[in-house]
């Protein structure tokens, strides 16, 4: 149901850079970029995510209970995007591990703007 999320970014270089690494992991690419914004996925995919200068003009922010979550195909691509994200100027807010009962497996994150991000895989 969601087409894609776009998250905001004071500094778009070097939030390229992470989600570019991100993207990668995930087998996708830049879709589409102008000046100010960057997205990433694929056309006819699944969801993609977007990167943008706030076209208000005022600084970005981080909204307080907002996440995007990535689906991953195994615990291991959990695990690998989690380290990715560190690895790129992100920083942890849960390692990756098993959440509830329900084979709900997850890791946490923010990004460089400090968005916050999830990795999962269910069953």
């Amino acid at each position: 149901m969601i087409g894609y999320v776009t998250l905001g970014t004071s500094d778009l270089a070097r939030g390229a850079a992470f989600y570019d690494a991100i993207a990668a992991e995930m087998g996708v690419g830049r879709m589409m970029e102008w000046d100010g914004a960057i997205a990433w996925g694929a056309p006819g995919g699944g969801a993609g995510i977007g990167l943008t200068k706030p076209f208000d003009g005022n600084p970005a922010s981080v909204g307080n209970g907002v996440m995007v979550a990535f689906e991953a195909k195994d615990k291991e691509q959990v695990d690998r995007l989690h380290a990715i994200a560190l690895a790129h100027g992100g920083t942890c807010e849960g390692a990756p591990g098993p959440r509830g009962d329900g084979g709900f497996y997850a890791a946490y994150f923010r990004d460089p703007d400090g968005n916050k991000l999830n990795a999962f895989v269910m069953g």
